[in-house]
């Protein structure tokens, strides 16, 4: 069976880098029309709008602050006057810092929510008219979200936080056979070693089956998987790529 995704309209929040980046250019690679968005004009950017244009499609690379609600009803409007409307969104934005628990701030912790959980809410919102029927939601999660990570209190909390808004958003919406799903992705090499020192990244490759860390690609798949026709009965799930941590 196909995915069948030649030709679905695409939003996906922070494509400009890593996991984001990945995903942009894989819908785009697919045959979709993708527009994303990012928070800073940087070399980044420019370039993801290069790859795009030789690739082919109706793509926008836009900038938009995701935490602002008047910023995101700028980008709701120009997926309508650039795509018309939307059969995937992907809310891939998203923050990380650790801190230990002793030393979290509540202004550490309401950067991290803001970023990891307010700014989805913001934007399936703000989109959600302009969803087809059949459409499909992929929100961009962590494995920590199963399992805790020291240091990380309030970026595990943020991302179980996506957890349950998968699964309260998937029975609103179900009704007009709209999926909504989180893809739950392990330590991902979006740089590399991940930025971490090389004992680190040891320490956590070997407690992976696969034998290595994630990479931007691995999550992509995954997306892609619950965007497409092979997972339309897929709703309320929460997918790891971990590699079998």
């Amino acid at each position: 069976m196909e995915q069948k995704l030649s030709g679905k309209r695409v939003l996906v929040t922070g494509g400009t880098k890593g996991i984001g980046r990945a995903t942009v250019l894989a819908f785009a690679n697919a045959g979709a029309d993708v527009v994303t968005c990012h928070h800073t004009e940087d070399e980044a950017a420019e370039s993801l709008t290069r790859e795009l244009k030789e690739i082919g499609g109706r793509h926008l690379v836009a900038r938009t602050d995701v935490t602002d609600i008047q910023d995101v009803a700028r980008l709701a409007e120009r997926c309508r006057e650039h795509l018309g409307g939307l059969e995937v969104l992907v809310n891939n934005v998203g923050v990380d810092g650790p801190v230990p628990f002793e030393g979290l701030t509540l202004d550490d912790w309401r950067h991290m929510f803001e970023h990891n959980v307010t700014a989805t809410y913001l934007v399936t919102h703000a989109v959600l008219g302009l969803l087809a029927d059949g459409s499909s939601v992929v929100n961009v999660g962590s494995s920590v979200a199963l399992r805790g990570r020291a240091n990380g209190v309030h970026y595990t909390a943020s991302k179980a936080a996506l957890i349950g808004f998968t699964r309260a958003l998937c029975k609103e919406v179900g009704p007009r056979g709209i999926r909504v799903n989180t893809v739950a992705p392990g330590l991902t090499e979006t740089e590399p070693g991940a930025g971490l020192p090389p004992a680190a990244v040891e320490r956590i490759v070997g407690m992976t089956a696969l034998g290595r860390i994630c990479r931007p690609e691995d999550v992509a798949g995954a997306v892609l998987f619950l965007a497409g026709d092979t997972s339309r009965y897929i709703s309320g799930a929460t997918l790891n790529v971990d590699g079998g941590v």
